[in-house]
């Protein structure tokens, strides 16, 4: 192990190091350059907390690899690295008076002092215990043992164990200790309804048949009373569970739920003094609610209670007292507040698009005056917010265009300063490379009120009188948003081979088609009950956008790639619209939405409903159903021990192409990968064959 001084001096030079390595020169950007390791653009570093005096930042990081990631930490201002052997601290439990934190090692919960002195056991068991959460008196700790909970005292030794559930019942997740110390909000999740899918694994002496459970559970919610053990359920049923959070004075507890569609949400206060509740807000849409954007939490000191809602069609901030009463929408636009949180009584630290839909900032509301302050000024999209425990500070990922995503810190006493990076963490080599600017548009669909967003990259010696092949990357999850002024968070191998097919004469374009976040309500439910149909059509559009523009003539080749959802979309549109899309490669593809549905009912239900009960939107959303017309050559690449999108799906589409005596398509499985691919080789050779299969299709032999 380096010592600190060793590591800091290593990390430095290791970039530098790196970048002399054979086959990586000066603006060399090469298949393996791309997908093999260390990575070009390096690995970009995880926030994992604030240290517990709130003076450091952890984060998981490492030089530019898959290896295992180790942990680091830098001071506010991003100096003094530091490598940690392991990440107990940082997974810390402060106590309320800030005077001892609680961590576990070993499956054994400990406290020390804040900096980390005067470590002692607390809990030692032969089972694993887990999950600590602190006493509002900071006298005592409830945590996790087989399922249980019981609780522990700081000053007086011993246990108790508080419930006693049966051999076969659910285990218990801590998820809320009140304010007043008198009860404790648990959670159940009955997963005894799911079903088994199996998964096989081939290079192995015998196949094995990699079970798998799916399904939506049973959740419940209770109250627990400390002292008589009596339980109160609160909730309950297959629901989404998005988030619970009590007063300062512990008698009020706030629920946010959502059904099993994601089709209506409930925000409840249970006052659990007088044993009522009260419904504060409810939601329903046609076609599903966001959790990611969808955040719920009481105020500071008070019982007022915020929370974000696409009511009216975007995102925006509400507030609401304890009794329903007072219910306030306090911004308004065109524009997705996508994460927010309090700073104080009276004011609320969110970040939103309102710029452009390729942008976030980060603003500052006063409910009293109504007042909004924008803290940041540069262009670039900023993501994964963390507020310090004293609200003071904001920890987030920031990028611009070819500007991979680094660490970013804002001073919220002081946001005339302005953010600063605190990592560095991308390698020198990456700068070695003429990284080509890709042009950012807005244009109006052909409905004439959907606005899309789109990315074109040219090849370097563009002209503008010759006639260049296209390339469509359809990004994969569909509800995402991958077009923003930035290097890609989520597709940064693609991103680069993206700029590889542009130096080989290709034009790509991508396109945040209908479905896609950040652009409303409407825009991501649109594709409800039919999916493929208004995402092709967008990309049309986009493609149409393109021939119009005097800048972009001559566009007569058009191919499209994309994995998971882009693998899908690729074989949808080139089923939908053959007169469009010439050649198409389909990565670890959704072929069959009802195979979806049992692998990941909590999203295909919200989209597409039950299958028994909506055959119809299933049978129209799924390239099985068109695969027997196919027109156009198509290139099918999948893992065969994927547990998201099981190799089944590829399997019954090529069946059908082979039972309609169509012969015009490639199959490549990677035996030993799964939905995310690990071997940096079968990225290679998976890229290699894609590149190929586009230069054989939509280039002039």
């Amino acid at each position: 192990m380096l010592k600190p001084a060793q590591t800091l001096f290593f990390l430095l030079a290791l970039p530098a190091l790196l970048s002399a390595q054979p086959g990586q020169g000066p603006d060399s950007l090469q298949l393996h350059s791309i997908f093999e390791e260390p990575y070009l653009s390096g690995v970009r570093p995880d926030f994992v907390s604030f240290s517990p005096d709130e003076r450091r930042v952890y984060f998981h990081w490492n030089d530019s690899s898959l290896t295992r990631q180790k942990q680091y930490s830098v001071n506010l201002s991003g100096a003094g690295l530091k490598e940690h052997e392991d990440d107990h601290f940082s997974r810390f439990q402060l106590s309320p008076n800030g005077e001892t934190m609680a961590f576990v090692r070993d499956g054994d919960i400990w406290i020390a002092g804040p900096d980390g002195s005067q470590q002692r056991h607390l809990v030692s068991s032969k089972a694993v215990d887990e999950s600590p959460v602190w006493a509002p008196d900071s006298r005592s700790l409830a945590f996790v043992r087989d399922g249980d909970v019981w609780i522990a005292g700081i000053q007086t030794p011993g246990t108790r164990q508080l419930t006693q559930k049966g051999d076969d019942e659910p285990g218990y997740t801590i998820r809320h200790w009140t304010g007043d110390g008198k009860h404790i909000i648990l959670s159940r999740h009955d997963t005894s309804g799911y079903w088994d899918l199996y998964y096989p694994e081939y290079v192995d002496k015998f196949v094995t048949p990699g079970k798998s459970r799916r399904g939506q559970a049973e959740v419940t919610v209770m109250a627990l009373e400390v002292q008589s053990l009596s339980t109160r359920e609160l909730t309950g049923g297959i629901i989404y569970l998005n988030g619970v959070s009590g007063n300062a004075s512990g008698h009020l507890v706030a629920i946010d739920q959502m059904d099993a569609g994601l089709k209506n949400r409930c925000i409840t206060v249970y006052d659990l003094q007088a044993e009522t509740y009260k419904v504060v807000f409810e939601d329903e849409t046609r076609g599903w609610i966001n959790p990611q954007i969808s955040r719920m939490d009481f105020a500071p000191g008070t019982d007022r209670l915020f929370f974000t809602s696409e009511q009216d069609g975007w995102s925006h901030i509400y507030t609401v007292q304890p009794d329903g009463s007072q219910l306030r929408q306090h911004s308004d636009g065109k524009y997705e507040i996508s994460w927010a949180a309090w700073r104080s009584a009276e004011t609320i630290i969110y970040a939103s698009n309102e710029v452009d839909p390729g942008e976030r900032h980060v603003y500052g509301l006063n409910l009293v005056t109504g007042e909004v302050s924008r803290y940041t000024g540069e262009e670039g999209y900023r993501r994964s917010f963390n507020l310090s425990p004293d609200r003071r500070y904001l920890v987030y990922e920031k990028t611009f265009w070819n500007e991979p995503m680094d660490l970013y810190i804002l001073d919220l006493s002081l946001p005339r300063r302005g953010e600063r990076p605190i990592t560095n963490s991308v390698p020198k080599r990456f700068h070695t490379v003429n990284w080509q600017l890709p042009d950012y548009h807005r244009f109006t669909s052909r409905d004439g009120e959907t606005d899309l967003s789109m990315t074109v990259l040219k090849p370097m010696d563009f002209n503008r009188e010759a006639s260049y092949p296209v390339i469509v990357f359809a990004h994969g999850s569909g509800s995402l948003q991958n077009v923003y002024k930035g290097w890609s968070g989520n597709y940064f191998r693609e991103y680069m081979f993206n700029q590889y097919l542009a130096r080989h004469g290709y034009v790509v374009i991508e396109v945040d088609f209908r479905h896609s976040t950040g652009y409303g309500r409407d825009f991501r439910e649109d594709i409800t009950n039919r999916m493929g149909h208004y995402e092709t059509r967008d990309i049309v559009d986009a493609l149409t956008y393109l021939d119009e523009n005097p800048d972009y003539a001559g566009l007569d080749k058009v191919g499209v790639y994309g994995g998971s959802y882009g693998g899908f979309l690729a074989l949808y549109a080139v089923s939908a619209a053959p007169e469009r899309f010439h050649a198409a490669a389909a990565l670890r593809p959704v072929t069959n939405w009802v195979n979806y549905y049992y692998a990941n009912p909590w999203y295909t239900r919200p989209r597409l409903g039950h299958p028994d009960d909506n055959p119809g939107h299933y049978e129209r959303s799924s390239p099985l159903s068109y695969a027997g017309s196919l027109s156009r050559p198509v290139l099918l690449l999948h893992g065969l021990t994927d547990d998201n999108v099981g190799f089944q799906d590829t399997v019954q589409y090529i069946d059908k192409l082979i039972k309609s005596a169509n012969r015009n398509f490639d199959l490549m499985v990677y035996p030993s990968e799964r939905h995310a691919f690990r071997d940096p080789n079968a990225w290679v050779d998976e890229y290699q064959r894609i590149f190929d299969f586009f230069e054989e299709h939509l280039k002039e032999n």
